[in-house]
């Protein structure tokens, strides 16, 4: 298994122009990461849009990320989740194929499956290929949750499992993730409590925000893993602000509303059924924007 990759991560948005992905844009955005200090770029996950790519646009994404971070220290950490296990486990093989350095995984969605069709499901997933995988829980989007049981289950029966990405919100659920399974490498994935993640043993964060502002997220990250926790905490509570705003509305419409806002992005666009912010919360997302003061490449 490749190193397991733990630190500052970017989920990142997927730009369009005229209704399809924009390549370019997509590059020059993972340059501006590579730029500003991240450790790794996650391609096609929730912020991404996947539910909406087809498999050939998902697996360009993949390919482009990878092409960019060719030759840095920037891990890729590819989504390749779906509530179809077959389905899932093409997404994970091609990643591996592409030259991805993991995969973040979903819970699969919508049909509900038990705790053991859960297990099972990451098991296939995660025995289909030899990278590191990251289980993603987020029971807002999924209406499920896997339970820390099944993660144990998971984490001490399958080698390439080693973190999880927990969207919850529960800082509780981290505490007993941590407190049973030390090892186990606890992701952050709500920007909200990434300091208090990490603050209480949690190992990173996969975040919206830092499409805007990589180099804060990844000061906050690298702070705490060095014990800097007053450093980490002081820069928490300056983008206390701007991580209420990007979840105004359902992500990823308030980041791509703000990256738009900041020059970052050349058109705004999503996918059906996504749409723009309202022009109240636009004009609630300009004014937070410029508060901060927003990094180049």
């Amino acid at each position: 298994m490749n190193e397991p990759i733990i630190g500052a991560m970017t989920a990142l948005v997927t730009p369009f122009k005229k209704e399809k992905v924009d390549h370019v844009q997509y590059a020059k955005l993972i340059q501006r990461q590579i730029g500003n200090g991240i450790d790794a770029v996650v391609p096609v996950g929730t912020t991404g849009e996947s539910a909406t790519l087809t498999h050939d646009e998902h697996k360009e994404c993949i390919e482009t990320a990878v092409n960019v971070c060719k030759g840095t220290n920037v891990k890729v950490v590819a989504g390749a989740g779906s509530n179809s296990t077959k389905e899932a486990i093409d997404l994970a093989k091609f990643a591996q194929k592409a030259g991805a350095d993991a995969i973040l995984t979903v819970c699969p969605y919508y049909n509900k499956p038990t705790q053991e069709g859960i297990f099972r499901h990451y098991k296939a997933i995660a025995e289909s290929i030899e990278i590191p995988v990251i289980l993603y829980n987020v029971p807002g989007r999924t209406a499920l949750d896997i339970m820390p049981d099944t993660v144990f289950r998971l984490f001490d029966e399958v080698p390439n499992i080693y973190a999880i990405k927990e969207a919850s919100g529960s800082m509780e659920r981290t505490l007993l993730l941590k407190a049973k399974r030390p090892a186990l490498a606890v992701i952050s994935g709500d920007d909200a409590i990434n300091y208090p993640i990490m603050a209480t043993g949690g190992n990173g964060c996969i975040s919206v925000t830092s499409n805007i502002l990589p180099n804060l997220i990844t000061d906050l990250v690298h702070s705490a893993q060095e014990g800097d926790f007053a450093t980490s905490k002081a820069i928490s509570d300056m983008l206390y602000d701007i991580n209420k705003i990007l979840f105004i509305e359902s992500n990823p419409i308030p980041i791509k509303a703000a990256m738009y806002v900041a020059g970052l992005l050349e058109s705004l666009e999503y996918r059906l059924p996504l749409t723009p912010p309202s022009a109240k919360h636009m004009a609630e997302i300009e004014n937070i924007v410029k508060k901060y003061e927003i990094p180049d490449a």
